[in-house]
């Protein structure tokens, strides 16, 4: 089976290299353009476009893929797969494969289409979350669904989470490979009185608000870690908080109620959360109690 992959960030590369791996014809990968990272501006690939070029494979980074459904129609691949593209395939694409396009999004759909499906999970409280493989369509993230894979939610960081995701969107792309191979092709329509959206995260989203009860501002932090990371201000100043867990302090809100070799505990709502990985303005990412021993923070200051 001809097989167009269409991906760009680290999550999409365990999936490319499953493909590749399993032996079937990967006749092109479409990615996004180049990015300028860094202060001087350095124009750089995608991961998934540096993992292709490592592996063979030819590569298209179209600014608009939409604009190029003649040259990706000539590519003559009987179906596509994408895994966090990060562009909306027009109907002009999707009509290039016969076998159809096949995302790999993360979440249960229909709950969290959208941009941010991992930190939407963890947002929300979910125990479980996953890989739904479902049949691409013009409107988001709405397609009938092939198949799901679950993971469990718990503690982790949007990070970890993402990572452990990432993994099972291989496996789910290989199995769904086998699924369409064998024609065995049994979809289920989605529930569209059950859809929810989220949208794509921004700095300026991540504002901590220590009104709100513990467990929904470790929530919070957890969303967010690494990137874009959780924020509030200490004396006027950012500071990143990376990693936290619950507490049982009592305190005005956002008050610190102590700072040692556990970490900084701060007073939420209702009780308290304690505060283990963080990072202040200009600074590198720390453990807490760290910033502590350094007299940084003390008991009694605010964060707001």
């Amino acid at each position: 089976m001809r097989i167009v992959f269409a991906g760009s960030p680290e999550f999409a590369v365990p999936a490319l290299k499953a493909l590749k791996e399993s032996g079937e014809e990967i006749v092109a990968v479409i990615t996004q353009p180049d990015k300028p990272i860094g202060r001087k501006r350095t124009l750089a690939p995608t991961p998934v476009k540096a993992c292709a070029e490592s592996l063979g494979l030819k590569v298209y980074d179209f600014r608009r893929i939409g604009e190029h459904a003649e040259e990706v129609r000539s590519l003559g691949a009987d179906i596509m797969i994408t895994c966090a593209y990060g562009q909306i395939l027009t109907r002009e694409i999707l009509d290039c494969f016969s076998g159809g396009v096949w995302n790999l999004h993360a979440s249960l759909l229909p709950e969290f289409r959208g941009a941010s499906p991992v930190q939407a999970a963890i947002l929300a409280g979910k125990e479980y979350t996953g890989i739904t493989v479902m049949k691409t369509e013009p409107t988001l993230d709405s397609g009938d669904i092939l198949l799901v894979k679950r993971c469990v939610v718990g503690s982790k960081t949007c990070g970890e989470l993402s990572a452990e995701l990432s993994v099972l969107a291989a496996d789910a792309a290989l199995d769904a490979l086998r699924y369409i191979k064998s024609g065995n092709v049994q979809l289920l329509m989605q529930d569209e009185a059950k859809a929810t959206f989220c949208k794509k995260i921004k700095k300026e989203d991540c504002k901590l608000d220590f009104s709100m009860s513990a467990e929904e501002v470790l929530r919070f932090v957890k969303a967010f870690s690494p990137q874009p990371a959780a924020y509030c201000y200490l004396n006027g100043s950012p500071l990143n908080v990376l990693d936290a867990e619950l507490a049982q302090g009592r305190g005005d809100c956002g008050s610190v109620i102590s700072a040692d070799r556990r970490g900084v505990e701060v007073a939420c709502g209702e009780n308290s959360i304690r505060i283990t990985v963080l990072q202040p303005s200009g600074g590198k990412i720390m453990p807490a109690r760290d910033f502590a021993n350094g007299r940084k923070i003390k008991v009694g200051d605010i964060l707001d």
